[in-house]
């Protein structure tokens, strides 16, 4: 997982809203019917912990529909009051306690989706595959029907690994790379370039991760939205002042001091194939930045936010980071490795 963590986690510093502001959206929501109290999207709480700093007033998301489910489905989510819930264009942040998994699990399967999961193995990197299948066959989405897309140039060392019903490996061969930057810049576009010939036509919804992960907790359809970032575990609590965005003017991938929202992890997102696929080609199309497709990643969310943010519990260093009380699951965690014994050969 390329530079998952380049700083300490800082102090918090929240936006809050009033509490007239507050009951006006609460009165919204409710009689205009946005969507978003559904089973899946929490109440705003006060909070002690939570996300950066997020600013801006609530905005709209071009091509972008939210689904529209009543708040009589099922039961309304416990609410976390120790951290961020709501993000200011009021797209949910996932946490544990935020969500009814079965409520959810019953809308998914009556659509019948199937869901992609991306990962590549290049080079030596390949070894952190059979963990990762593995993990991902006790705890991710179990219960649907799943593709694995494995990326790699080498297809002879991928791994057998027993998978449930429903779900297959699907090995992509692609070319190596001299530099791990340069992998880290080309995914974008061979994601790009798959959506179009087969994840369109194959999947719902793909979700792409870093291969040096292992999932040991559950991650299931909660995560599933239109455009779905994962807040970066080092800059959660970190003011926007500290966040590493690229700040070279001449960079595609450039944000002001004064501009941003939170600061998202390169290695967990997704969304729908269609969603997927126009970040991945606006993100491609571009010069190196300071953190590669990351900065990229952080730019174009920015501009078109996403629809759902995802908690750190679903990017984690337990051993660089601990386990800190606000995390009350860890879903899927980094792998400890020597970086320059596996990006060097």
């Amino acid at each position: 997982m390329a530079e998952l963590l380049r700083t300490k986690a800082r102090k918090p510093q929240y936006c809050s809203l009033g509490p007239v502001a507050f009951l006006l959206i609460m009165i919204f929501l409710v009689f205009v019917g946005t969507g978003v109290l559904s089973p899946r999207m929490p109440m705003l709480g006060t909070r002690q912990e939570g996300a950066g700093e997020a600013a801006g007033k609530p905005i709209s998301l071009p091509g972008v529909t939210l689904p529209r489910y009543s708040v009589f489905q099922g039961h309304l989510p416990i609410s976390r009051k120790d951290v961020l819930v709501l993000t200011p264009w009021l797209a949910p942040i996932v946490w544990e306690g935020t969500f009814n998994i079965d409520i959810l699990n019953e809308q998914f399967r009556a659509q019948n989706v199937t869901i992609g999961l991306t990962v590549f193995a290049i080079k030596k990197y390949v070894v952190f595959l059979k963990l990762l299948l593995e993990t991902a066959e006790e705890h991710f989405m179990v219960g649907h029907e799943v593709n694995y897309y494995v990326f790699t140039d080498r297809p002879a060392a991928v791994p057998r690994v027993a998978l449930r019903g429903g779900r297959r490996p699907l090995v992509l061969e692609v070319p190596g790379a001299a530099r791990w930057q340069d992998v880290s810049m080309r995914r974008l576009g061979m994601i790009s370039s798959f959506c179009a010939q087969r994840f369109l036509h194959e999947v719902d919804f793909l979700v792409c991760t870093d291969v040096d992960m292992r999932f040991r907790d559950h991650v299931g359809v909660e995560i599933l939205s239109p455009r779905v970032a994962t807040l970066h575990p080092g800059f959660f609590r970190a003011a926007r002042r500290a966040f590493t965005y690229e700040r070279r003017p001449q960079s595609r991938a450039h944000i002001p001091r004064d501009q941003g929202d939170f600061y998202y992890s390169g290695a967990f997102f997704g969304g729908s194939v269609a969603e997927v696929q126009r970040l991945t080609a606006a993100c491609h199309r571009a010069i190196e930045a300071a953190w590669h497709d990351e900065s990229h990643l952080n730019r174009y969310l920015l501009d078109h936010k996403p629809t759902e943010v995802l908690s750190p519990e679903y990017m984690w260093d337990e051993r660089l980071l601990g386990w800190p009380a606000v995390m009350e699951k860890l879903r899927c965690v980094a792998v400890p490795k020597d970086h320059r014994e596996i990006r060097h050969r």
